[in-house]
This record gives C-alpha cells, structure tokens and sequence, in this order.
C-alpha cells in the first residue's frame, strides 16, 4: 500500500508580522500580521483611514513602523528603505500612472535600471528582454511608441512590464481597474492568471467588490487599524466583506421606477473648445428630466470633465444651445447657475469642491454668502452661518470637530457629506454630480448614493458621471457613454448591460441604429 505525501503549501513569500503604527494620538495600523504566499492573489480592503495606505507605506519604506517587522523571501526587510523593497523583488503599480510621456515604451521600461558609470544603453539587449516578457505574459506592446499615445489599458501594461523588468516577485496593484474599461478589466484578470500561474504572488488593493470576488483567492479586511477577518474568496459573498469592512450590514440602494416629469436640461450641439487640438465636448445633445437620472459612463479623460464644467458654468460654450427649465442660457456662469437651481457636486471634493483651509461653516455658505441671511451691508452674519451650519451637520451626519473647525481636518467622506449638505438643502432642480462617490468606502458611498435618490425622488434631474458601471447601472434610469468628447445616445436602464457599454466606451455605438432610436425617443 503506498501512503501518498501530504500537499505542501505554497511558500510563504512574504510576512508582516505585528505591525503598529501611530501617528501621534491615531492609531493608524494596531498589531497588523499578514501572510502572502507563492501564486497568490490577496486582495486587501477597508474603509477609508482603515490603514490600507499606511500598511503599504511601511512595506515600501516610506514609513517606519513603531512595532513590529517585515519579511521577504523568508529574509527580514530593512525598516525605511525604499531601495531595500525593490531589491527584495517588490513591485508596485499605483492607480496613478507613472510614466513619462515623452518617451517610448522601452526608454520607460528600463529607465533607472541601469549602471550610471556604462558609457552606453542596452537598448537591444532591453528589447530583447521586453519583448520576452510581454509574449511569456500576453502584454502586448510596441516598444518604439511614445507612452503619450498610448491608450490607459496600454499604459497600465507598460506599468507592469516595467516591474516584471525589475525581477518583481511581489506585485501590488492599487485600484488597478479604476481608469479601465470593462474589457481591459478582464483583460488585466486573464493577466494576473498567467502571472500567479508562473509563481508571482499579487496583493490586490481594490474597492469594487465584485471584481475583488473574481480576482483573488484570499480577501484580508482592515478595520479601524485592526485585521478583522481574513476570507477565501470562495467562501465569502459581498454582503459579508461589505459588513466586515464597516461594522454593520450594508444595503446597496436602487432606483425604483419614476415617471419622468418635464424637462429640466436640454443640450443641443453643445461644444467646448479645448486648449489645443480637438474640442473638450463635441456637439453634445442631453436631456435630464425631473425624477430623472441621465448616467454618464466612461473611462477618465473623454469629456466627463468638460460636461461637468459647463453644467456647473465653469467653462463656456463654443457652440450650441444649453436651456435650463425652459430658459436659454446664453452664457452660463456659476453664480446665475446656482442661483437658477443648479447644485454641483464637483470630482474633486479637495480642489474645487471645497476650501480646505477655510472653517466648515464657511464652506457651507460658500455659494450663498451674500444672500440676507448671511449678509447685511456687506458684513457676515456670523450667528446665522453658524446656526445654518450646525443644522446641516446634523442633518448629513458630518462627523468632526464642529463648525468653526477647519475642513482639512475631516475625513474624505465627511467632505462629502458636507457638499451635500451645501447643494442638497437647498431643494435644487439639477444636480450635475461628478465622480460622487470616488475614493469612499463603502458605508459613505451608500450614504451618498441614498442622498442622490431622494433628490430625485423630491423632484430633481440628476446627471450622474461616473466611471463605477455599478454605480452607474444602479442608480440611473438612462445611461450614455462619453468617448473623446461625443456622448452617446442613451440607453434605457435596463439596456444598459456591463458588456454593452464596454462597447461603447470602445467607441463601438454609431453604427447601432437601435441606440440611436432609443436616443432620439429620450430627447422627444
């Protein structure tokens, strides 16, 4: 009788054992240990301020940790050296890319990898040895292109080649679908397959959770500093990792069907010029109605921008009609904008959403300082501000120091729910909302996502830009797509499939006659 070995697990690659952090009274990372071995993909979750960053900042050098240590292939890893990690055999790709687009495909790839005191680049032997990994891989790539023409699925490619080139063993990939379509998503899956299956081992930070169910073997959930549960991915649901991540039962809000009312935003031919080259916004034709929300999906960069921008009367129209409840806006500004109405909830909530170094009370008067209840012969009402503002605390459920506390002390999503506060009060009648829930866990982008649908439910046209499909098919009753400035025509809600719109985030709609029908039916 012959007695079979056990099955050896895999190798333990690399350990983070007991690691603490504090950065004066908060408690980023308590006591944190985790394991990732040979062949795996881990996908690691949290809430925001759950330590994800500061756990990897120490893995990177970046940071020190105040206890505890960090092991690679079995080999303890010096504490505050960069260095140290890419030698070890660590690679890192983040949500931002970077590369310099100015130069090719291989200046990129193997840029910094070689001795400053050789007289001469390698170029043919780094040819050679790119264009190696890119068939062992499936990462097809022109090593002669400049990376400025090269498309965001391309790029991220490149980004990985480029550790692949430096011997990475270990590879962490920050929000690595976020600027993806969903075909280069699977494209990236089928990747990381090929990847693991030749031995990498992958930690896979990431807050979609279907695509974190799909691409892992292992989920690890960060809360508060704390690991609080560690999941095969085979043996989990979303509904378990969304409540292990926020500390209760979380539900996805959904639109329940509306019958649309009159219009409240029609755009015909609306074009914004850009810079240089071609327009911003190309002949865009749009109609949102009351109790209505318009989706707008597409990878970053086609135009969401520009739309966002002219809605909210922060760029001008080139050409084209843009009409607001029945009135003609011939040259829209932000000030007669707001006061016809529209509420802006901005992409970024740092930059032009609010004022970081002003009080929290004055961000929340910002668009209606001079309105008599704040003003009086040009001088603040102070106590109406403050009485404004502690209401509206109260109501959105902004947590943090009070009032009359500076804004850069609150959390990412407590300046969310302080933009709404500011836009939803005031019963608008449009609502261009970009990018909303970006960068929020997922308790602050079910609360967000709630606020948007009793908004419309109240009576408000809501545009959606969004570049979460799930968002987007969760919370629209149409959606268009935006590629290189041009919107689509849009599709009823339940038309709108995953597969469907990767298409035509490909550019693949003209040609659909079916598409244009179901547009021209929403204009009339």
């Amino acid at each position: 009788m012959t007695v079979s070995a056990p099955l050896r697990e895999p190798e333990v690659v690399l350990r983070l054992a007991g690691i603490t952090k504090r950065f004066g009274p908060l408690l980023a990372n308590d006591g944190i240990s985790l394991e990732l071995r040979r062949g795996e993909v881990l996908a690691l979750l949290g809430e925001n301020g759950a330590g994800k960053t500061t756990l990897m900042n120490i893995l990177f050098g970046h940071y020190v940790a105040d206890a505890g240590h960090v092991e690679a292939f079995g080999r303890p890893l010096p504490p505050g050296s960069p260095r140290a990690a890419l030698d070890a055999g660590i690679g890192m790709v983040h949500q931002h890319f970077t590369l310099a687009e100015n130069l090719t495909v291989l200046d990129n790839v193997i840029l910094g990898t070689e001795p400053l005191w050789r007289p001469w680049s390698d170029r043919a032997g780094g040819r050679r040895r790119l264009l190696d990994l890119a068939s062992r891989f499936g990462l097809a790539v022109d090593p002669d292109r400049p990376v400025g023409s090269l498309s965001v699925g391309e790029r991220q490619r490149v980004e990985i080649l480029k550790a692949l080139y430096r011997n990475a063993r270990i590879l962490i990939l920050d929000e690595p679908t976020a600027v993806l379509t969903p075909q280069e998503s699977l494209g990236l899956f089928a990747t990381l397959g090929r990847l693991t299956a030749d031995g990498l081992s992958v930690v896979f930070i990431s807050h979609k959770l279907h695509e974190v169910l799909a691409g892992s073997q292992e989920v690890a959930v960060l809360r508060g500093g704390r690991l609080v549960a560690r999941r095969r991915t085979t043996e989990t649901t979303r509904a378990e990792l969304a409540e292990l991540m926020v500390g209760r039962p979380v539900t996805a809000p959904r639109a329940l069907p509306l019958a649309p009312g009159e219009p409240v935003l029609a755009l015909a031919g609306a074009t914004v010029a850009a810079p240089a080259g071609p327009p911003a916004l190309d002949a865009v034709d749009l109609t949102v109605r009351r109790h209505e929300i318009l989706g707008i999906a597409g990878v970053s960069g086609n135009g969401q921008t520009a739309l966002a921008d002219l809605l909210s009367g922060v760029a001008e129209l080139a050409a084209g009609r843009m009409v607001l409840l029945g009135s003609e806006i011939v040259a829209p500004s932000a000030r007669e904008l707001v006061r016809r109405g529209v509420a802006r909830i901005p992409e970024d909530r740092h930059a032009t959403g609010l004022v970081p170094g002003m009080a929290v009370w004055e961000n929340l008067i910002a668009e209606r300082y001079r309105e008599p209840r704040f003003s009086r012969w040009g001088f603040q009402r102070r106590g109406g501000a403050m009485a404004h503002a502690r209401a509206l605390i109260a109501r959105y459920d902004v947590r943090g120091p009070g009032p009359a506390a500076m804004t850069r002390l609150l959390s990412g999503g407590n300046m969310q729910k302080l933009i709404l506060g500011r836009t939803l009060s005031e019963r608008p009648s449009l609502i261009v909302a970009s990018q909303p829930t970006r960068g929020l866990d997922i308790g602050a982008v079910t609360y967000v996502q709630e606020q948007l649908l009793e908004a419309r439910a109240a009576g408000a046209a809501v545009v959606l830009i969004s570049e979460d499909l799930d968002e987007i098919l969760a919370l629209s009753d149409h959606v268009a797509v935006m590629v290189r400035g041009r919107l689509s025509p849009p599709l009823p809600r339940a038309e709108a499939t995953i597969q469907r719109l990767g298409l035509l985030m490909a550019g693949h709609w003209e040609e659909h006659g079916a598409i244009a029908q179901a547009g021209a039916a929403h204009a009339s």
